[in-house]
């Protein structure tokens, strides 16, 4: 018998009723996860399901590793060993990028494909903008502003009919020139894509979609191996997730997870359509509705309120219907409340904004000197945004007054001080730059960036003209000399780049303090040394997008002014995040501004609402409409015209449900806040100082407990090799300098998958001379693209040889071959080991590992370390195959592509003390990782003279 724990009647009807189509209508606090969790567990325990018949779609990746780690906790806890990394878990983005990756051949992608977030969507753009100008017409649906304007709403048009599947060709015919003028932009921007193989962020549903619908055998192989379905937050998926969910789930075992109460992402091509027409989708009766409507989160007083406002749906000049656009529903607290004291209030002051944040302040002060609450990470600040002046202000004086204020979005990055600092610091090395922006010479700037340009100029002076800072002043000033001097000699170059700089900047102070900081402390300690580190991701980007290697007098001036000027400054008007923890949501000892959408899942003890001032507003653009009316798979569901009051009505009604025990609605009012839309329930609201605080007692801030993924090279070799380098690159994340990229093993290797593809697939007879002399040089072609490096004709033939000569030495045997390119992991009680294994073959019910390396085989006694390290790689990969699989691993073999006359492998036989003791080891590392402990570091000269630290340490 199933154990249900403390399930109630509906939850438990949603676990255990997992044949056939299901629509679970989960509101705020309804125990949505702890229910997919269980269902997760019925199918498994008590249907008897194996994991990897089972795919879960969540929203964000957050939701993904919170659902497979208490997946993973509760089977633990009823003794049941499966594999949960089996399960097609993840965010749809990420699942369709493993069927692309398992299927790649079959697309329009090739190897090393790079994938492009928002920002260097719209650069590529950008920078080409001149292939759009060509386009007749473009002008009247490109909106004023320059290429830059121009940039974001070629993505937009892009991103949405992407994502809507809209066929291009047949818009390209359309008479109104409007329309076919965007398909023209649509189809340059693709071409773009295809010739420097890349994929955007929306392209990686479709591209998947197409993959699926395009290869019939593909499609069946997943259809029969995906035997149950679940999407969460089914109310913000859109067209193609929709397709792509049917076109797999046609034994009909999908059930979908949502609120459409809290359908927010509209302005990301989102439609509450899909959960509301679900049922539809079905014969008649066939889908099983469950709705979840008893709320464990929040005080009564706070369920009712937010219940009351989504029925509040008319006022002074405001009046609409949820008609069919809305489940009738209404949430139920689990218990009534206890309290006297209302839990729902207002905190306002009257048009005086100061008067606003002492009121503020004094209500902080209050709760934390009652004692009732413990740690400043219970109470949130809820807004639209919080990039907006009032916001950033509010921030400013509770900082000034000792409250440490978390803020992630708040696109602060450029204006903390480490960061003006050390963009100072790297201007000043650059005078001719710096002359430049002295004398106003640079179009490309307005007076903001000018002024904020300066003011990092001024801000390193100050630090750097400080008597004990000597040494930096002199750094700076021998290296503006050199700069300047190589500026004048067009054929001198430097050895190092502009991260290389930053990384010689690290050596001194205020920079070398930053990093010292230990790594275990609260967040905003680290945050400025997590700010470096982006800095250097910053600029490592840049460098890579311009394939910038050094410094040469030829480009110098133009370059820095490119680094400055366009790149940076691009950024800067956009904005960048600071660094986020998904696994501290609410950091201890800070205050969270969040916005709304960021506070979606989560809870807090106390909430302040913001924004109140707000009105809803269309977040669609006609040109769009149109397209969506004539091309669109489907008609518009909801009224236009309605659409942003059904916006504004969820948005605040998913701000209201985060809190747990008191939710504050705060403003300064004036004649247009609060809102006529928001003034009637605000009106009706006691002030604060109705509380007794006495009365009250606050949850804390639940724990977020997530399994982090660990792997032998990319993690245990690292720590092993130096932990303090662990701590820089692996956990604040810092870029490390571009070293010459490993084109020629990277090569051989890719081509050699290519040949073991063709004989898993079955086609042998494609093996041949000629065709990997094609898989090679298409590979070679990709990895230019990727690397933007090349290899002599000398290395290329050398390169395409090793293949060769591997593929003779098989003489035509390739039957033992079971898999390769392997992708494995294990869960373990609190992290995930994942491996990527070359190659699996075997016979008689045994396998053996091959792991190859592009190189002549090597002495053993000199190599005898290296030669460890491969042994001990190749233990954890056998540990995981005997783990994942059940197979027994006979033997493991490095494979020597550069060896010509002897025998090319090394191999090592299976001993299962060895291997339990490498696992060991294993295990004893990530326990140290996960403590934070990088207290050593390397005293092997070569590996510190490789270390883009080197200065740091030597200061």
């Amino acid at each position: 018998m199933f154990d249900f724990g403390n399930a109630n009647d509906g939850q438990r009807q949603a676990i255990s009723t997992t044949e056939g189509p299901v629509l679970i209508t989960a509101g705020p606090g309804t125990g949505k996860t702890y229910t997919l969790v269980q269902r997760a567990i019925y199918l498994i325990e008590e249907r008897g399901v194996k994991p990897e018949d089972i795919f879960i779609a969540t929203f964000t990746e957050k939701a993904a590793k919170e659902l497979i780690t208490r997946i993973t906790n509760e089977l633990a806890s009823r003794n049941i060993t499966v594999n949960v990394n089996e399960m097609y878990v993840g965010t749809f983005h990420s699942l369709c990028l493993r069927i692309i990756k398992d299927h790649l051949e079959y697309t329009r992608l090739k190897k090393n494909y790079r994938l492009l977030d928002t920002f260097d969507q719209q650069y590529l753009v950008f920078r080409n903008i001149y292939k759009f100008r060509t386009i007749s017409g473009i002008e009247n649906v490109m909106p004023k502003g320059g290429a830059w304007k121009w940039a974001q709403a070629i993505c937009e048009f892009s991103n949405n009919l992407t994502e809507e599947v809209v066929d291009i060709d047949a818009m390209l015919s359309d008479h109104d020139m409007e329309i076919s003028v965007i398909a023209k932009v649509v189809n340059t921007y693709q071409a773009m894509l295809d010739e420097e193989n890349l994929m955007d962020f929306s392209a990686i549903q479709t591209e998947c979609y197409r993959l699926l619908k395009e290869n019939k055998d593909i499609l069946e192989d997943l259809r029969n191996s995906i035997k149950y379905i679940m999407v969460d937050e089914y109310q913000d998926t859109n067209y193609i997730q929709e397709q792509t969910i049917f076109l797999l789930g046609t034994h009909e075992n999908i059930c979908v997870v949502g609120d459409d109460d809290q359908g927010l992402y509209r302005f990301r091509g989102a439609t509450i359509r899909n959960i509301l027409e679900f049922p539809s989708k079905f014969d008649v009766g066939k889908c099983q509705i469950i709705p979840l409507v008893i709320n464990y989160r929040s005080d009564s007083d706070i369920v009712e309120f937010y219940n009351k406002w989504m029925i509040t749906t008319s006022g002074s000049k405001f009046k609409f219907e949820w008609d069919k656009f809305r489940y009738d529903k209404r949430i139920v607290a689990n218990e009534t409340s206890k309290i006297e004291s209302p839990c729902v209030v207002k905190l306002a002051s009257k048009d005086d904004e100061d008067e606003w944040h002492e009121r503020v302040l004094d209500f902080i002060n209050r709760l934390k000197n009652s004692g009732k609450i413990q740690d400043y990470n219970q109470l949130a600040f809820l807004f639209s945004s919080v990039k907006h002046e009032r916001v950033i202000s509010l921030a400013r004086f509770l900082e000034s007054n000792h409250i440490n204020v978390y803020s992630p979005r708040s696109d602060m990055f450029f204006r903390r001080e480490e960061v003006m600092q050390a963009l100072g610091c790297m201007m000043l090395m650059f005078p001719n730059y710096v002359k430049g922006l002295e004398n106003g010479e640079y179009k490309f700037l307005d007076n903001t960036h000018y002024f904020y340009f300066r003011d990092c100029i001024k801000a390193a002076n100050e630090f750097v003209t400080k008597p004990e800072n000597l040494e930096l002043k002199r750094f700076i000033r021998a290296h503006g000399k050199g700069h300047a001097t190589l500026a004048a000699n067009s054929s001198g170059t430097t050895d190092y780049t502009y991260s290389g700089l930053l990384y010689r900047l690290f050596m001194y102070k205020p920079f070398s303090d930053i990093l010292d900081t230990d790594i275990g402390v609260g967040v905003v300690d680290i945050r400025p040394a997590r700010n470096l580190a982006k800095l250097t991701q910053i600029i490592g980007k840049f460098e890579y997008l311009h394939n910038i290697d050094v410094l040469t007098g030829k480009y110098i001036i133009k370059n820095t002014e490119l680094l400055f000027n366009m790149y940076i400054k691009l950024l800067f008007d956009g904005g960048i995040a600071e660094y986020e923890d998904d696994e501290e949501y609410a950091p201890t000892g800070c205050v969270s501004f969040l916005t709304i959408h960021q506070s979606k899942g989560m809870e807090f003890p106390v909430v302040f609402v913001d924004s109140l001032g707000n009105v809803p507003r269309k977040s669609y653009k006609d040109i769009l409409n149109k397209i969506e009316e004539k091309y669109y798979h489907r008609e518009a569901f909801e009224p236009y015209d309605e659409m942003k009051l059904f916006d504004f009505w969820r948005l605040y009604y998913t701000a209201f449900s985060r809190a747990q025990d008191l939710l504050v609605l705060t403003c300064n009012e004036d004649k247009k806040t609060p809102s006529k839309y928001i003034k009637e329930v605000y009106g009706e609201l006691q002030s604060v100082e109705a509380l007794d605080l006495s009365e009250f007692t606050f949850h804390t801030v639940k724990s977020v407990n997530l399994k982090n993924t660990f792997s032998f090279t990319s993690h245990i070799a690292v720590y092993e090799t130096c932990a303090l380098q662990y701590k820089f690159y692996k956990e604040l994340e810092f870029m490390p300098i571009r070293q010459g990229a490993m084109l020629f093993g990277t090569l051989v290797h890719e081509t050699i998958e290519d040949v073991h593809r063709a004989a898993l697939r079955n086609e042998t007879e494609k093996i041949t001379k000629d065709n990997i002399t094609s898989w090679f040089d298409s590979n070679y072609i990709s990895l230019i693209k990727t690397e933007h490096g090349y290899l002599a004709e000398g290395q290329r033939k050398a390169a395409l040889n090793q293949v060769l000569r591997y593929v003779e030495r098989q003489h035509g045997n390739w039957s033992a071959i079971q898999q390769a390119e392997v992708d494995v992991s294990l869960v373990q009680p609190d992290y995930i080991i994942e491996g990527k294994i070359d190659l699996v073959k075997g016979e008689n019910g045994t396998v053996e590992l091959v792991d190859f390396k592009s190189e002549k085989k090597p002495d053993i006694e000199k190599m005898r370390d290296r030669l460890e390290h491969y042994r001990r790689q190749l233990h954890i990969y056998a540990y995981l195959i005997e783990q994942r699989t059940g197979q027994k691993v006979s033997k493991m073999h490095v494979y020597y592509t550069g060896e010509e006359n002897g025998n090319p492998m090394i191999s090592f036989p299976y001993t299962k003390s060895a291997i339990d003791g490498t696992v060991a080891a294993f295990d004893d590392t990530v326990h140290k990782i996960l403590k934070k402990d990088f207290r050593s570091c390397s005293n092997d000269p070569k590996t510190c003279s490789n270390c883009d630290f080197r200065h740091y340490c030597q200061k």
